[in-house]
């Protein structure tokens, strides 16, 4: 093998059969390989060793969920920290990156997607016009409380629409969805999915003794629920505390806001194009995975499916959510987090309070 002063490695092969050196065969660049097969989107071989590694560390969480305390937390969750955890530990392999890349993007979208076969539009029309409606108003409200006031404590603007994301839709699984159209820093989205852990976690723990103070029954409390509390895993928790009839509606409540997820990604696409100073941003098409995902809430409105299918894509979609969220970790920076101060961790708590206060209003006087 020999250096040469073009920066490449060659190796020089000698046969003993031929009276002179074969032929070069310089390094193929990854770049080369993609051109010369039509452009590949996806490189496996530089993919594989990231999505092993993130692998290894949704396992870590699956497990982590045995162990007594951590039973209250969703694997997703318990996967941000792992992550966190071994990257500002052990330190992220460059060769990994790629394949954590793939799986905080391209895995995400799709598992967002398959979020769709848990909503029927039948499961929405359950909880009636009125449930919907507070749903919807409380969703619309918080987003917009959470943006105004995140610009008045001088929190990023992106860093602001992710915890209004995660406050008023679906935790995480929402963060993650928004920061495709927003494009935040991974230690954003990281320090998102940390604050609406820590509220989601006092509301599900909190919610079901506040039942009786507020005279609440069983649909008035599901409802409240799932209108306010950040993780649909968070939601069931809270719910079925105080319920089968609570836990039902809290359920069908919560899924409503998740189908919601679709047109808010939608309008801040729309937002985010209309203020960008690049014309070709306006013209950019919409997120597929939205459209995909409105797709497959109406073919699961439409189609029977066996139970045992509908098991097993609910266990692929929070397998491949976990994966995501376990990337987010592994490239946040624990340093860079520190630097973003008390002010979005604020912002948080007053979201978290302004949707709780705001939909309890709704439930009992609406």
């Amino acid at each position: 093998m020999e250096w040469h002063s073009t920066g490449e490695f060659v190796w020089r092969i000698s046969l003993s059969f031929l009276s002179t050196t074969a032929n070069d065969l310089p390094i193929v660049h990854e770049a080369a390989v993609e051109t010369r097969t039509g452009a590949t989107a996806v490189n496996w071989a530089g993919v594989v060793p990231g999505i092993v590694l993130v692998a290894m560390i949704t396992s870590v969480a699956y497990s982590a969920r045995s162990v007594s305390g951590f039973a209250l937390f969703s694997p997703m969750i318990l996967a941000v920290v792992a992550g966190m955890i071994y990257s500002n530990v052990l330190g992220t392999p460059a060769h990994a990156k790629a394949g954590i890349a793939f799986s905080q993007r391209r895995l995400l979208r799709f598992a967002i997607v398959l979020l769709g076969f848990q909503l029927t539009l039948g499961q929405v029309a359950a909880i009636g016009a009125g449930g919907v409606g507070i749903v919807a108003v409380t969703l619309g409200a918080t987003f917009v409380f959470t943006v105004t006031l995140g610009r008045l404590l001088g929190v990023d603007r992106k860093l602001a629409q992710l915890i209004a994301a995660g406050t008023s839709i679906c935790g995480a699984s929402a963060i993650v969805a928004t920061n495709i159209v927003t494009d935040a820093r991974d230690e954003d989205v990281t320090y998102a999915v940390a604050a609406i852990t820590l509220f989601g976690t006092v509301a599900m723990l909190g919610f079901p003794l506040l039942a009786p103070v507020f005279g609440l029954d069983q649909h008035a409390f599901g409802l409240w629920a799932g209108a306010s509390i950040h993780e649909v895993a968070q939601v069931i928790g809270a719910g079925f505390q105080n319920g089968t009839q609570a836990g039902e509606t809290a359920t069908v409540a919560k899924l409503t806001r998740v189908a919601m997820l679709a047109p808010m990604v939608l309008a801040l696409g729309l937002m985010a194009r209309r203020g960008s100073a690049d014309p070709s941003a306006a013209k950019a098409p919409m997120p597929w995975f939205v459209v995909a995902f409105i797709a497959v809430v109406a073919l699961n409105s439409m189609v029977a499916m066996p139970a045992e299918i509908h098991s097993a894509i609910a266990l692929a979609t929070q397998i491949m959510l976990t994966m995501g969220l376990a990337a987010v970790g592994l490239q946040a920076d624990i340093s860079q987090l520190r630097s973003r101060g008390l002010r979005p961790l604020m912002l948080a708590l007053f979201a978290f309070l302004f949707v709780g206060g705001f939909s309890l209003m709704l439930v009992k006087f609406v």
